[in-house]
């Protein structure tokens, strides 16, 4: 099934798509996911609410403004952000006994692997210095632009456009390649 069929059968609630969409795009959605979300059954909520989120949005998702894997992967990195940003999630980190920080931190290489499988990490590599640290910030650590802004030091006009330029230079990185 192409993409294009895919998203005619979403746009007209076809049950099959949601299958379809899982089985095509879950394995790199849950990959950015636990790049933010370190519990695995987290991440799977998460991705869940991802495809819930897709499903009911798809009229919002314009082909002329990119394509559709970005758009979901977005869909994926907002709702990711917003679990960690939510209060109850932070409430049940308070909680955390120390066997869980363990946890954490031998999870972080399994992590930090996942998002080298779908490949965006080495291409980011290939990029400036100042836009592989924008990126990491901004997009895999889930910064703001105001906090990414603080952190560097620089104005937060300068940080949106370092980032569209950034953006642009890994599309056409990518288009090349």
């Amino acid at each position: 099934m192409t993409q294009d069929d895919l998203l005619v059968l979403i746009r007209n609630q076809d049950e099959k798509a949601i299958t379809h969409l899982y089985n095509m795009y879950s394995k790199s959605l849950f990959a950015v996911i636990s790049n933010f979300i370190r519990e695995h059954e987290e991440a799977e909520d998460v991705l869940q609410e991802t495809f819930v989120k897709i499903w009911k949005n798809i009229d919002s998702y314009n082909e002329s403004k990119g394509r559709f894997y970005t758009w979901i992967l977005n869909i994926a990195r907002n709702a990711a952000i917003d679990k960690l940003r939510s209060k109850g999630f932070n409430n049940t980190k308070k909680n955390l006994s120390a066997d869980n920080f363990v946890h954490l931190l031998d999870d972080n290489s399994r992590t930090t692997n996942m998002i080298d499988v779908i490949g965006i990490r080495e291409f980011v590599k290939k990029l400036k210095p100042k836009c592989i640290q924008l990126i990491e910030l901004l997009f895999f650590r889930g910064y703001t632009q105001q906090e990414a802004s603080d952190e560097l030091e620089i104005p937060l006009g300068t940080v949106k456009t370092q980032n569209r330029n950034c953006i642009n230079d890994l599309r056409n990185y990518l288009q090349v390649n």
